[in-house]
């Protein structure tokens, strides 16, 4: 008999849940984690990334208190502070999400694991184990270009980690991770200088939201440097970077950020001598069961390169659990993942973008309300909220919600469940309002 019924390599939010919820179902579980239990989003991803937010929002919040009423007469900023505070957090939930396996008695191995076998299992250590089903949630790692002097550079693993506050920071991207550090950066007080190669940013949102987000940073004072690569890095002396341009000047930085995309984390785990069939791009490639070629492999989360989403990556866990130790198989539907950009204001998406359904469906209609949010208005601050309607035009079903604006994540979690339960415009339009709120601009449009 096998040591194990389920082996998982990885302690993020996916192999966690799936440790936890095989074990309720009374299989004997072992996991390895050769960092911090937490994996990608608690440890160095969006927990992390969602306190810095928050404390970046307190710089506009004070800004505005004035005009309504309230005296703050000093307003200083203290990056130690959050880090440490944030870093403090992120210990707190390792701690517990440690407990909840321990809880439902997963055996915790901390150190690398690599497969030998269809069923074997080698520790770090020299350790030798055996299992029934071997499950790989070892997630995504940032790629970074092979340039020279790329070790002046950091990814958003070493971000949160900084000594100090940089007074110019570049940052190299044109996905989420780079928007988000960009208005963090800019909100704390740096120079934000964001660096794309093509001239498009956040491609899997709507055009026109996206196109709000830049007027909006521009205004704010991020400068965008458009059709631009980075050839070289340079440290002088005092410790600055001079960053070698081609599409623009060169850069003189105090830090330089590179945003560029991830790559499954599936480097030397002993997949490909074990027949496991991998991607283009080093992921596992597996069927709706999350089954790889070799039937006592599995794998999910962004190691499969599917939707890399820790949302997406628990519902793939709980469903390979249900389905394989709890007798209740089912399996992840993609079609309607809801997902947000928390930028500076933060953006929110879920269903078709108007181009895309236009491409599909050929007759849509869009219904937009273009505001702005009574907060701002009172303040004096005159940034723009955009909410957009999808709908197909053949049937008058909503096929996908978009916005732009304050809370619009929060917003939008509760309205995804429209396009999944394939509500009309109609069933929008025959709701009362909840005045007054921003959120009520979605039963209103016409």
């Amino acid at each position: 008999m096998a040591d194990f019924d389920l082996f998982v390599i990885g302690a993020g939010s996916g192999g966690v849940r799936a440790a936890r919820v095989s074990a309720a179902y009374g299989a004997r579980v072992a996991i390895a984690e050769e960092y911090r239990v937490g994996g990608t989003c608690v440890i160095r991803g969006c927990v992390p990334k969602k306190l810095l937010v928050y404390g970046a929002h307190f710089a506009e919040d004070l800004e505005d208190a004035a005009m309504f009423g309230w005296d703050v007469p000093k307003k200083r900023f203290d990056w130690p502070t959050l880090r440490d505070n944030v870093l403090a957090e992120v210990t707190r939930i390792e701690a517990a999400y440690t407990d909840t396996l321990t809880n439902h008695e997963v055996t915790i191995f901390r150190e690398r694991a690599e497969i030998t076998g269809p069923n074997a299992i080698r520790l770090a250590s020299g350790k030798q184990v055996t299992a029934d089903k071997i499950l790989i949630a070892t997630g995504a790692t940032p790629v970074m270009p092979k340039i020279e002097g790329i070790e002046h550079a950091i990814s958003s693993n070493e971000v949160f980690l900084l000594d100090a506050l940089p007074k110019r920071i570049v940052i190299a991207g044109g996905g989420y991770i780079a928007s988000e550090f960009a208005g963090i950066f800019h909100q704390f007080g740096s120079h934000v200088t964001l660096v794309n190669r093509t001239d498009v940013i956040l491609r899997q949102y709507d055009q026109q939201i996206v196109d709000r987000l830049i007027q909006i940073s521009l205004r704010k004072g991020i400068d965008f440097k458009f059709h631009s690569t980075i050839d070289k890095i340079d440290r002088r002396d005092d410790g600055s970077l001079h960053i070698s341009m081609t599409g623009c000047d060169d850069i003189e930085a105090s830090a330089l950020l590179f945003a560029t995309g991830r790559k499954p984390n599936t480097s030397g785990l002993g997949l490909e001598a074990a027949g496991v069939e991998m991607g283009e791009k080093g992921q596992i490639k597996v069927d709706a069961d999350n089954r790889s070629s070799v039937p006592s492999i599995f794998a999910v989360g962004d190691v499969t390169d599917r939707i890399q989403l820790t949302p997406v990556a628990i519902r793939e866990a709980q469903a390979f659990a249900d389905t394989f130790f709890g007798n209740t198989p089912h399996q992840v539907d993609y079609s309607c993942v809801p997902s947000a950009v928390f930028s500076h204001p933060p953006l929110a998406g879920v269903g078709m973008t108007e181009g895309e359904a236009r491409n599909k469906l050929g007759q849509i209609k869009t219904y937009t309300s273009d505001f702005r949010a009574m907060k701002n208005a009172l303040a004096g601050r005159d940034e723009r909220s955009l909410y957009k309607l999808v709908v197909d035009g053949s049937n008058d079903r909503i096929v996908g919600i978009h916005m732009i604006g304050p809370d619009a994540p929060e917003i939008l979690q509760a309205a995804a469940v429209a396009i999944k339960g394939k509500l009309k415009k109609s069933d929008f339009d025959a709701t009362v309002a909840l005045h007054p709120t921003m959120a009520e601009e979605l039963v209103l449009m016409r």
